[in-house]
This record gives C-alpha cells, structure tokens and sequence, in this order.
C-alpha cells in the first residue's frame, strides 16, 4: 500500500547490484543458497509415528478423593499461589455445612462476570485478612513545608545571571500532567521520561482490516545523550502511557471523590516499596500530588484480573450485605472453584467490578495501596534511526514505531482498548483529524530509550545470510534491519522475509517502504484472500524448507522470529521442526534439541508475545 507522506525523509539511496539474487540451481554450487519458492502447496512432512503408552504407567488420581486417599490431606491447600489466591486444586469440604441462595446483583456488569454462583454456605473457610493499607493520602496544609520529591535532572535554574551563594530549595520543574506524567515518576535512573513531539501519524491498515495499525513519527532531536546510549536498528522505546481521563472520572465517580478534590494538591505517604515511580529505590516517600495524577500515570485500573486480598479489600466497604456475601464467598475456601472460574474468565477492569458491586466505596489510598503499578509499554524501532531524518534546521532526528490496537470486549458491549495501543490511536486520531483541518498538532508521546532491547538489535551484525519471518506488527523492527542490509549490502549479504497477512490491500505493513527490489527479498501470504488463501506464514516455512536449511546451516547464518506467539510463534516453531526433521533426517526430538543448539549459539532468535 502506497501511502502519500506531507515530509520527504532523506535516506542514502542503495546500489542494485548488491540486491540479494535468487541463485539458478543450474549454475551455482550446492552450497548456494536456494531461491525464495513461490509454490502454491507446501504438503507437512508426515511425523513419526506417537510412542504409545508405557505398560507401567497407571491412572491413580481422578478426583479430590483419590488425592486426599494418596496424601491423607484434603487437597483445598496444595497450591495456595496461582491465579491470584489457589485455583488448580480445590476439593473444599461441604459436608456439614448449611447453604443459602443470595440474591445476586441486578446488573449489566454483574451478569458479564458470568459468575456461577449458586447456593452459598452461611460460613465461610480460609478467608483471608483484611489487607493492610500502606498508603496514605493527606490533606496539604502547607505545599512549601514538604519538599516533593525531586528526581535526578529536575534541579532548578536561576532566573538570573547573578550570583547567589544564600542556600536556597529547589523546586522541581512545573509539568502539565494532562501531557506528561510527574516528576516522581521515573522510568529508570538516570533516565526522566521524555516529551517526544509526534512528526508524523498514519493508519497502516486499510477500512476493513480485522486490526488496526499505526505508524508514528517521533522527534528525539533533543533527547538527552546520558551515558553514551544511542538509538539502533532493532532497539526500541519505552512508553509511559496513561490512563484514559474519561476511565478515570468514571472511576473517581465510583468512588465519591468530589470534584473539587481531584485535583486539589494531597500529601502521598508511603510505607515503602517504589510506588509511585517505576524502577526507584525501595523506601518510604512523601510526595506532593494529586488524586487525579496518582490514578493517572501510577495505577493500572484495566490490564490485571482481580485477586483475593482486592476483593477481601470490596468485601470490606460494601454495605449491601448480599454484595458483601459474594465477595467473601468469592475469597473463601468454598468458593474457590468459583474464583478461579473469575480469575481465567472474561476480562475484568476495576471499573467494572465497582459497578457490579455497586455499594463497595473503598477509600481511594486503600484501593490504591492493592492496586498493580502502572507499567511502561516497550515498542521496537521500525526503522535505522541513524538514517531517519528531516532537513529542518539541520536534520530533526527521528524514531519510527508501529503500534496494533489491542481489543477485548468491555461489559458495555463495546471494544476496550489496551492501555498502550488505545493511547497511541487516540493520539493518532488527534494527529490526523487535525492535519485534515489544515492544523500542525503539538501532540506528545512520554517516552524514554528502552533497556528491553529487541534482541534482534544484538544479533543483527553479521554478514551471513538471514531469514526473518513475522506476522502482523511482528515484522515492524524487520523494516529498519532490511533498509540497512540493502544499502551497506556487499554481495555476500542476503536477506529473506516471509510477512503473514490476512489481505495484503488491507493489512499488510510497510508495503513499499522496504527498500529497492523490495519483490526481490519479501514474500507476503495471505491467510484470508488471493491464491494463498487458508495459507499461513508457518506453511511457507514448510514451503521454503530449502531456504530455511541453507541458511541456518551457513556462516553466520541467522533465522529471526517475531509477533504473536499463539497462533503465528507456535505454528512456526513447529513448521522449523518439520524442517529440521525432513532435510535433516531426524526425529522430532532430535530436531527440537538442534534448535535449542541454534538458539544457544544464536542463530535462532525468536522474540514473541
């Protein structure tokens, strides 16, 4: 997909004759590496046959009986840490005990929990305590007694030349926490979160496409160089995106937080631990805040599902006595097959579950004190950072991302976005809605150079051939990798990348901005439409097992993985078996072992999620 771009970017034009050619078996030795195939059936090599089941082995256990009989203890408490409080072996005792039906909230949010709650004990086993409250927030009688806490770039500048030698507090910087999170708020030392302008947003996709994709420009012209760490092909970005301000209000509306308060100055304590920073030193701290703020940029309200001691916490300040019953069943030792079901169902924001339990107010420094940290999100550059750049006063330096928007159903019956992916496209949207009116946004991306490097960016130095294979936004990083082979090509460099797409006219990335020859080097499957249909990138993996084998049997040779690891990571993974297994004339467990080798050395890098 050609898409017309308002900014020309200069790039260093590559030579032709250094394009990887697909080598005729006719006159080059086998050692050549084959072409990339174009046939239209790529048949699985037939595995060996399954080893059937060893005589001695023997079925003992098939229910919390047969368990209790072999150990002699009821098996409630085997494992009391997953899912959030012990959910894979609850056989709870019932003998004894007297039930009662609990009318059930009359909710939409309620009944989206799908919660399958029927007779309830009038007693409850195993409850756990009340969880203790290690913040605090306080009323700010005096902003200029408490010194907020200053991070390590935050010192102040004098408003004049002269010379002042009187000691004086430094103030932190004034920052508008409606664009950028607060001072306390620190990715990692000696690292602030940086304000990068976006350049340029566009939507990749096309109307129609199952996910949306967008692309961003962002200026790190002034990015500070601390510590020599520089911008690389195959590095990435970390993100602190926050909360939605309309998820916010809600759920300060939730809580009956006048407005008048929200954004009224509070003195934040804590006991201990990082909060409300991200990577800090582990103490106590007193900081000037917000409430607003401290939901904001600190506290996760959407990503996590709920455990024990979060529900004990609702339990607790529910004044209706059938809610409160839930809740505590929802903890106990009875309810635990019901809490599991919870755990590993639908998708649960805060939001949500203060609406299905309507008379739970919990004070906001409690709620806050169990609530999970809010998380940067990592990005992997889509492009060579060093050869991105906009003849505007010299050269403005950019960092290029594509970023797919995440959706789950909401109980509303609408698409919830993923923090980091619904923050971008909302920015994205703002961006291009104010280019159609003619308008240059000032819009901001809080940011900072990412210490969860792809590994690609380690691995991407050889000059033996590669083969890079993805799917989605999995083959983003691949872009900048391919621009920079191409043009420092010598004709020993070759480089092969298979893309899976649904339809190529409305879902397939980058389409032309690989590079010259870009047909010579990239093969596109589509999984939905064309001649390839009910094809993935796994079959052509199978399809290209000649090319596979060459290259990760050559010097430095090296065969990358990226995107989704359900579906596309998996299915690969097992397709490089097949290869291993068919031209290498092993098993399967020997070929699994020769790729673990490979990644070991290297060779085979594989980065999923």
């Amino acid at each position: 997909m050609n898409v017309s771009r308002p900014h020309q970017f200069l790039r260093t034009a590559t030579t032709s004759h250094c394009i990887p050619e697909e080598p005729m078996a006719s006159s080059l030795p086998k050692s050549t590496a084959p072409s990339l195939t174009y046939s239209s059936s790529s048949d699985e090599p037939e595995e060996p046959p399954i080893r059937p089941r060893r005589a001695s082995t023997k079925l003992i256990s098939q229910s919390a009986a047969d368990v209790q009989r072999l150990i002699g203890e009821p098996g409630t408490r085997l494992i009391e840490k997953c899912c959030g409080g012990g959910c894979c072996m609850t056989a709870a005792k019932t003998d004894k005990l007297t039930f009662q039906r609990v009318p059930l909230p009359d909710n939409d949010a309620f009944r989206a929990l799908q919660l399958k709650v029927g007779l309830v004990p009038t007693t409850f086993s195993n409850l756990p305590e009340l969880p203790p409250k290690t913040y605090s927030l306080e009323p700010v009688k005096n902003a200029a007694a408490v010194t907020p806490a200053v991070d390590s770039i935050s010192a102040g500048e004098a408003k004049d030349n002269s010379i002042d030698f009187t000691p004086h507090p430094v103030d932190p910087p004034k920052v508008d926490t409606s664009i950028h999170p607060p001072n306390f708020v620190q990715p990692h030392p000696p690292y602030n979160c940086y304000s990068a302008k976006i350049f340029t947003a566009r939507e990749l996709t096309r109307p129609g496409a199952e996910k949306r994709t967008y692309h961003f420009d962002l200026d790190v012209t002034d990015y500070p160089e601390e510590l020599g760490v520089d911008f690389k092909v195959g590095g990435a970005i970390g993100v602190m995106a926050p909360n939605e301000d309309a998820l916010v209000d809600e759920l300060l509306d939730q809580l009956l937080v006048p407005r008048y308060l929200r954004d009224r100055p509070v003195l934040l304590k804590t006991e201990g631990g990082r909060w409300p920073t991200v990577w800090g030193a582990e103490e106590a701290r007193e900081i000037i805040t917000t409430r607003r703020d401290l939901l904001t940029w600190c506290s996760d309200i959407q990503s996590y599902p709920p455990t024990k001691p979060l529900l004990r916490l609702l339990a607790e300040y529910a004044s209706n006595p059938n809610e409160k019953k839930i809740l505590l069943y929802l903890c106990s030792g009875e309810g635990q097959n019901v809490f599991c079901d919870f755990r590993t169902g639908p998708h649960v924001t805060m939001s949500q579950l203060l609406h299905a339990f309507p008379s739970s107010k919990p004070p906001l420094d409690h709620l806050l004190s169990h609530l999970q940290q809010l998380m940067p999100r990592f990005y992997s550059l889509s492009n060579d950072p060093h050869d991105s750049c906009v003849p505007r006063a010299g050269c403005s330096r950019l960092v290029e991302i594509a970023v797919t928007v995440h959706e789950t159903p909401n109980w509303t019956g609408e698409e919830r976005t993923g923090l980091g992916s619904g923050f971008f496209e909302r920015q994205a949207r703002k961006f291009i809605e104010a280019e159609k009116r003619g308008e240059k946004p000032d819009l901001r991306i809080p940011m900072f150079k990412g210490l969860m490097a792809n590994p690609l960016a380690k691995e991407f130095v050889s000059d033996g051939p590669m083969l890079l294979i993805g799917a989605g936004v999995g083959v983003a990083p691949f872009r900048g990798f391919v621009q920079r082979r191409l043009k420092n090509a010598n004709c020993a460099n070759k480089v092969w990348v298979l893309q899976g797409v649904r339809d190529s006219l409305l879902d397939e990335l980058y389409s032309g901005e690989w590079g010259v020859h870009e047909d010579e080097v990239k093969k596109v499957v589509q999984s939905r439409k064309g001649e390839g249909k009910g094809k993935y990138v796994q079959d052509e993996v199978r399809a290209q097992a000649d090319l596979v084998w060459f290259i990760i049997n050559s010097l430095d040779g090296r065969v990358f993985v990226c995107g989704s690891s359900k579906g596309m990571g998996e299915g690969v993974e097992e397709a490089l078996l097949d290869v291993a297994m068919m031209n290498g004339n092993v098993s399967r467990e020997e070929a699994r072992e020769f790729w673990a080798l490979k990644k070991e050395a290297g060779q085979y890098i594989a980065e999923t999620w």
